[in-house]
């Protein structure tokens, strides 16, 4: 009994079976998920100007987008409309920008950093990657790095990643709205009340 408790307590951390309750061993249950924003931290959310700012500046960033995609497709399949696909892409590139400083600005309102907060730690590394192609986009471009349909894949590879970096937003907004009506179904049930 000894060396079989010893045994599964150093290969518990690299089994990788998928079926261990079946094989015999015992479910493990994952821990409660940290609420994305502490009592204090949803205070200074819903406190702070710049919620409203980035509210604002989210959908504006995504209506750009879908203009100036449309742009770089169009120029892609004819070979016409350069300088408005790259006109739409450096407005992109800038509202990218803006959201990006004051998004910034946010966090270290709400969770005391400008960058990587724990809560938004995944979607700041990812929102790196985002800046950096499109930064490099505006690079090609005003050094006239590569031709025309190089640079307008380039801005192609910028918006995949902002699409990913946008659904890791909209989750993580989704997330925290699912742990606001927990909290508040808890209040609700602990006063007495039922839905």
């Amino acid at each position: 009994m000894f060396t079989t408790n010893v045994l599964a307590r150093f290969t518990a951390p690299i089994d990788s079976c998928p079926w261990g309750t079946v094989a015999g061993r015992h479910a493990r249950h994952a821990a409660p998920r940290r609420p994305l924003y502490t009592a204090e931290e949803r205070r200074r959310r819903d406190g702070t100007r710049w919620t409203l700012v980035q509210g604002l500046l989210a959908p504006l960033q995504f209506a750009v987008f879908l203009v100036s995609l449309g742009l770089v497709l169009h120029f892609l399949a004819t070979g016409e409309g350069y300088a408005a696909a790259t006109a739409s892409v450096v407005v992109k590139t800038l509202v990218l920008y803006a959201i990006m400083v004051t998004g910034s600005i946010w966090e270290k309102v709400v969770f005391g950093r400008y960058l990587f907060a724990p809560a938004f730690f995944w979607e700041d590394v990812f929102s790196m990657l985002v800046l950096a192609l499109h930064t490099a986009y505006l690079g090609a471009v005003l050094g006239g790095i590569g031709d025309a349909e190089g640079q307008m894949l380039l801005a192609l590879a910028a918006y995949v990643s902002y699409v990913v970096n946008a659904t890791q937003f909209v989750l993580k907004l989704r997330a925290a709205r699912l742990d606001e009506r927990a909290m508040r179904d808890d209040r609700i049930a602990a006063l007495g009340y039922s839905k």
